[in-house]
């Protein structure tokens, strides 16, 4: 192996939810359930995307974008896979659909504690614009974040 193995970006189908519920339970105390990725694929506004490595899923996120605002509902990757820059593409793809959606901006929120998500956040371009008091099981914060997605390519 390589060790620089082909990373691909495409839309996420229901074949792949057993996958993307173990690692929604490896990455998060309260992960969203089958329920709610199955509304993620078929709602109006929502663009989820599987990352897949050596034909596996890897990571995944899920956006939605109305309008002029694109916002990260849910993103994570596999413990197992991190460290290689999937979240990074998976970002960066995010960003595309968005633009092409119309958004000038992306908002996001993310756990006050998830130091590597929120430098992550800040190297693609997010500032902090607040927090969420007790928000996340009514006991951590979360921190909010946006970038705008004007001017860069």
């Amino acid at each position: 192996m390589s060790g620089q193995e082909t990373i691909s970006i495409r839309p996420m189908c229901e074949s792949d939810l057993d996958a993307v519920l173990a690692i929604e339970h490896a990455s998060f105390p309260a992960p969203w359930r089958r329920e709610h990725f199955l509304h993620e694929l078929v709602a109006p506004h929502a663009f989820p995307f599987v990352a897949a490595a050596d034909g596996e899923v890897a990571g995944y996120v899920c956006l939605m974008s109305l309008f002029d605002e694109a916002q990260i509902l849910d993103i994570a990757v596999d413990p197992r896979q991190r460290g290689r820059g999937i979240a990074r593409q998976l970002m960066e793809h995010a960003f595309k659909v968005a633009r092409m959606q119309g958004a000038e901006f992306m908002a996001l929120e993310v756990r006050a504690s998830n130091m590597a998500a929120i430098t992550l956040y800040e190297r693609l371009g997010f500032v902090r614009t607040g927090v969420r008091r007790g928000y996340y099981e009514g006991k951590e914060d979360a921190v909010l974040m946006e970038k705008s997605l004007l001017g860069d390519s």
